[in-house]
């Protein structure tokens, strides 16, 4: 096991950057421990929806986790607002970061994840091979 650490910083797309961070490390197979910091705008897949919903507007980065390969990322972020209410969801393109946004991977040497369709949810779901 190894992991990767990086500072993210203004304007930068979080969902974007993780991607790239997974690909120019050839993740094939890790979880996203930890993601802290801010955003300028949000936009998430909320539960059981297939329409996103967006935030223009300072959030804090609460938390965030997800397992993430070169193959597909899946990840979830929560995000609080100025009045500390805290909302979440599947992150999606279009979260940028406002001041700084610190992303820890670890990465797994010993396996490698896939996604493949699932007739019973109608989503591509992990395989581990």
């Amino acid at each position: 096991m190894k992991q990767i650490t990086k500072r993210l910083e203004l304007g930068q797309d979080l969902r974007e950057e993780i991607e790239k961070l997974v690909k120019e490390n050839d993740v094939k197979a890790g979880v996203l421990l930890s993601v802290v910091g801010s955003l300028g705008s949000a936009n998430l897949r909320m539960a059981g929806g297939k329409d996103k919903k967006n935030w223009d507007e300072d959030l804090e980065i609460v938390s965030g986790t997800g397992t993430v390969s070169v193959n597909d990322c899946h990840i979830h972020i929560s995000v609080s607002d100025n009045d500390g209410k805290v909302f979440g969801g599947h992150l999606s393109n279009g979260c940028i970061v406002r001041t700084t946004a610190e992303v820890v991977i670890l990465v797994f040497d010993d396996v490698e994840y896939v996604r493949k369709p699932d007739d019973t949810t109608g989503y591509d779901e992990l395989e581990i091979v």
